[in-house]
């Protein structure tokens, strides 16, 4: 051997098998023992199969309400306990406007003060009373804007916690903050609602017994609805009867998803009929669920209605509990703040536990919609009157209506007017008739100037067509439409301008960000809103792409109000 060699071991080294690759080499931040268990302390023990996929916006509520926020910590771990990648938690997360995501470090606002800035609350003065409350509170209270809360007819209103105060002065706003360990109080905002036992002692679900029984021929039913002539009314108007014939003629598995979500900026019906009367649509849903062969319900609710959360969930209880006939399953799930979830295909996705963000199509969801299977999606007013139709004929429904027009019209009215709320009255009544008649009139020294007929999205039309119907398909030609008959009065002391930039800041901070139109048009278009002068050529580009190019209908309508105000009110934007 040569000398100046040395010799060197050799050890022999087993291959490492995938697993063990894996373990040694793991990437990214690793779940903290600590976090592991107060997550699984939350959620409880694994199932077997489990923690389900679709329930991660449920799971995220349950972490930010404990903890006052999401912390990296927790998020880390939940991705951990559910399987799901850490950049999927993290976007969902981050992606609903009631999610606060927090830094290890940071330490969560004691209580969030959401004063709503859409345009009924921006009329009664909420941005002074923003002001005002900034300047009073303490450090552990976070004061910010909410795009709207569903409390039009109270405006200005405020959400304190989870807790609703209507008519909000600073007076009022600070009593409620030093009574805040009372902020969940179910019986705030559910007055006088008939409970399970009285709606049965009053005859209700007897028409969903006798039809989920076969007591009633389905094509009868179908017959009355079609003669009544009951459309969607959410927003889109589609015939009720014949999206239930879609749906139940494609293959099963077939779904359910009803539409709680109002989150269009004027519109609070579906909060009112809630309010008093929530077996009502419970009883449409399980006969449109027979109709249509729905095996199982999801009931979406915005989140800010927190307390009418507590009661529909404890009267669905009631109701599973003591059933009036076979029931097909029942989830109620709880949105998380965001506009965009009241278009079906997001608000689909969001039950999926995903991002709320509006699908290609087609396929329609009547077709491909929850979990991949035909999906029949309503809105809560619709199922509302379904039992009321078929219990008095559709004569009942079809027989009301003006100047041409058939059946009747829930209208959230909010604004200048003397007697705000919600309206039940005639389709195609006219903006004058409905606030002479139903709202008495306007409200002391304001004269009427102008309205928006359909919330943010729907246009804005001048005084002098207020004599035009206010229904689907009436509105078109004039640049608007009636959507979910959320109707805005603005009086002479109000400017279109206002109400369209209004408008197009809640659609700017409501945009999903998928579609480049929409995400960067509506901010774009907020910025030029703002001149005394407005570009109009550039305006109107900025729209012609939006209405062209955005895939569903947050992006083709946020281009509405900006284009009536240069239809209708020229003179105020220098024209």
């Amino acid at each position: 051997m040569n000398p100046t060699l040395k010799s060197i071991p050799i050890v022999l080294v087993r291959p490492e098998t995938p697993a063990q690759r894996a373990v040694a080499h793991l990437k990214g931040r690793q779940p903290d023992g600590d976090a592991l268990l107060e997550v699984c302390n939350l959620l409880g023990a694994r199932p077997p199969e489990g923690y389900r996929r679709d329930l991660l916006i449920e799971q995220l509520h349950l972490l930010n309400d404990h903890f006052g926020g999401l912390f990296e910590r927790h998020l880390v771990a939940l991705a951990s306990m559910t399987g799901l990648p850490m950049a999927e938690v993290f976007e969902v997360a981050s992606f609903y406007h009631h999610f606060e995501v927090l830094k290890d470090e940071q330490t969560p606002s004691a209580i969030t003060l959401r004063v709503c800035a859409s345009q009924s609350c921006a009329m009664a003065g909420a941005q002074s009373l923003k002001e005002r409350l900034l300047a009073v509170v303490g450090p552990t209270v976070r004061v910010v804007d909410a795009p709207c809360i569903g409390r039009c007819e109270q405006a200005p209103a405020v959400l304190l916690g989870q807790r609703a105060l209507g008519h909000a002065t600073q007076t009022s706003v600070l009593e409620a903050l030093d009574d805040a360990n009372d902020c969940d109080s179910i019986d705030e905002l559910a007055p006088d609602f008939v409970a399970y036992c009285d709606y049965r002692e009053a005859g209700g679900y007897g028409t969903a017994a006798a039809i989920v029984n076969s007591e009633e021929d389905p094509e009868d039913i179908l017959r009355a609805l079609e003669d009544s002539g009951l459309r969607g009314l959410g927003g889109a108007g589609f015939p009720a009867a014949r999206k239930w014939r879609i749906v139940r003629e494609q293959p099963g598995p077939r779904l359910m998803a009803v539409n709680i979500d109002e989150g269009e900026p004027g519109t609070f019906k579906d909060r009112y009929y809630l309010e008093r009367d929530p077996h009502r649509f419970l009883e449409g849903m399980l006969i449109a669920a027979q109709l249509a062969g729905t095996e199982r319900c999801y009931i979406y609710l915005r989140d800010e209605y927190h307390a009418l959360r507590r009661m529909l969930q404890r009267e669905l209880d009631a109701l599973q509990a003591d059933p009036p006939c076979p029931l097909p399953e029942i989830e109620l799930r709880r949105g998380a703040g965001a506009y965009v979830c009241g278009e079906e295909s997001a608000m689909i996705e969001s039950i999926e536990g995903k991002r709320g963000q509006p699908r290609l199509r087609p396929p329609y969801i009547a077709e491909v919609g929850l979990f991949g299977r035909p999906t029949l999606e309503h809105n809560m007013e619709t199922l509302h009157w379904v039992r009321d139709i078929l219990e008095k004929g559709p004569a009942w429904f079809s027989g009301a209506g003006r100047h041409g027009r058939k059946g009747l019209r829930s209208f959230s009215v909010s604004g200048r007017v003397r007697q705000p709320g919600v309206k039940l009255a005639p389709a195609g009544i006219t903006l004058q008739e409905l606030v002479d008649e139903y709202c008495g009139g306007m409200a002391d020294g304001h004269s009427l100037y102008a309205y928006l007929p359909g919330g943010a999205s729907g246009g804005i039309l001048p005084a002098r067509l207020a004599h035009l119907p206010l229904d689907f398909d009436t509105l078109q030609p004039y640049g608007c439409f009636i959507g979910s008959a959320a109707v805005v009065v603005l009086s002479q002391h109000d400017r279109a301008r206002d109400a369209a930039l209004n408008a197009m800041r809640f659609f700017a901070d409501e945009s999903c960000g998928q579609c480049t139109p929409c995400r960067v048009g509506t901010v774009k278009a907020a910025q030029l809103m703002q001149a005394p002068v407005w570009d109009l050529p550039t305006l109107m580009d900025l729209s012609a792409v939006m209405v062209d190019a955005s895939i569903c209908g947050l992006g083709q309508a946020a281009p509405n109000p900006l284009r009536c105000v240069q239809q209708y009110f020229a003179h105020e934007i220098g024209l």
